[in-house]
């Protein structure tokens, strides 16, 4: 029995020594010899094109030096400092020069061609007439009521006419002109006092507050009327009460910076009576001569936003009087522009009246309806959309612009 145990362990230890000598030699086989290094194959040379004279010879080695033979570079010197000059400041925008205001509406008389069209040249071809019947006076005094004159200035004019006419007997071209224009000046008012009260005072700056409704082109009319002061000498600061309307400080600040004139503004959705308040300050502590204040346009049917104008007044009158209170109406309106004016008169006292669009489909008698239904004169006129066509009311220049050459 011991001999077949003794058998059995000495076949298994033969089985293990064989199997190892197997796995050896497999590994043997796999591994490549260590002295072999791998071989590298050259690419084969590109063929070269056929070369003739020097270029067909053999390439030549160039000579090669070592590392102790080639000469190291200088050490680079420093580039010499260039001083940069500093970026010149951004050119602050060119102050211009307005127009002078004198002669100004002469300047602009055919801007009024519309007007004198349905005025002036219409009472002319009616008076020239060989007779002057009842239905011509008729027709005389609808022209008259067309151009928006009004009811009782019109019965005023013709009643003056038809006595003067009768007077007058024979009627040449001229002398119906002279008498036209003499009877229209009248009408217009030659005595009122027209001038806009901004000279400097003992209490400080003249203090002209501008308002109206939504869309008369209020705020450009007081940048306009900046440029107008500023023609006339006088020294400016703009106050941007209007807080309510989207851009309209920008717009304002603009054009004041155009004539050098500071522009006084808040946050937009402000207090406007804040900003008035603080633009008569800025005013008096500068020494200007004129504080323009733009307030918000409003609806005349509102009573709050009315009432806020009043407040507005109020305020700045803690400073000082108020010069002027100038009412912005568009020509164009007519009557309804009158309903305008009697609400505004009612918050705030009306000093003057500013009639803008007068160069467009206006009529020029709402001049004289203007001013017979509020007592107050018109005392700027608006011809147009360039930055100098707002010109001081002449009524002599109007009523030859009316009438025509």
């Amino acid at each position: 029995m011991e001999y077949v145990i003794l058998a059995v362990v000495i076949a298994v230890i033969a089985i293990g020594a064989i199997a190892g000598l197997v796995v050896s030699g497999r590994r043997r086989r796999q591994l490549p010899p260590k002295s072999q290094a791998p071989v590298i194959t050259a690419p084969k040379p590109t063929p070269q094109e056929p070369q003739v004279g020097e270029e067909a010879a053999p390439p030549t080695e160039a000579p090669r030096r070592t590392v102790e033979e080639v000469e190291l570079p200088a050490e680079a010197e420093a580039p010499e400092a260039v001083e940069v000059e500093p970026a010149e400041a951004e050119a602050a925008p060119a102050v211009e020069v307005p127009e002078p205001t004198a002669g100004r509406l002469v300047r602009l008389r055919s801007r009024l061609s519309r007007s004198q069209n349905s005025l002036g040249k219409g009472l002319l071809s009616l008076l020239s007439r060989e007779h002057l019947d009842e239905d011509t006076w008729e027709e005389i005094e609808e022209t008259l009521l067309t151009a928006d004159v009004g009811v009782a200035p019109t019965q005023e004019l013709v009643e003056r006419l038809r006595t003067r006419v009768k007077v007058l007997g024979t009627r040449t071209p001229e002398e119906l002109r002279a008498l036209l224009r003499e009877e229209l000046v009248e009408l217009v008012g030659k005595d009122a006092d027209r001038a806009v009260r901004s000279t400097r005072h003992e209490e400080g700056p003249a203090v002209v507050l501008v308002v109206g409704v939504n869309g008369v082109g209020k705020t450009t009319t007081t940048g306009k009327l900046a440029r107008v002061l500023v023609a006339d000498g006088r020294t400016v600061v703009l106050g941007a009460a209007d807080t309510f309307r989207a851009a309209a400080a920008d717009q304002l600040q603009t054009w004041g910076e155009r004539v050098g004139a500071r522009t006084v503004r808040g946050p937009e959705g402000g207090d406007p009576a804040s900003i008035a308040f603080d633009a008569v300050k800025e005013g008096i502590a500068e020494g200007a001569d004129t504080v323009l204040i733009d307030t918000a346009g409003r609806l005349h049917t509102k009573t709050g936003l009315m009432d806020e104008l009043g407040k507005v007044k109020r305020v700045v009158e803690k400073h000082g009087p108020v010069d002027e209170v100038l009412l912005v109406l568009d020509a164009t309106t007519g009557q309804n522009g009158l309903i305008q004016a009697r609400v505004f008169a009612e918050v705030v006292d009306i000093t003057g009246i500013v009639l803008t669009k007068l160069d467009g489909t206006a009529k020029g008698g709402i001049v004289v309806a203007v001013q017979r239904d509020l007592g107050v004169p018109v005392k700027l006129i608006g011809l147009g959309e360039g930055a100098d066509d707002l010109a001081p009311f002449e009524p002599g220049a109007f009523v030859d612009a009316l009438i025509g050459d």
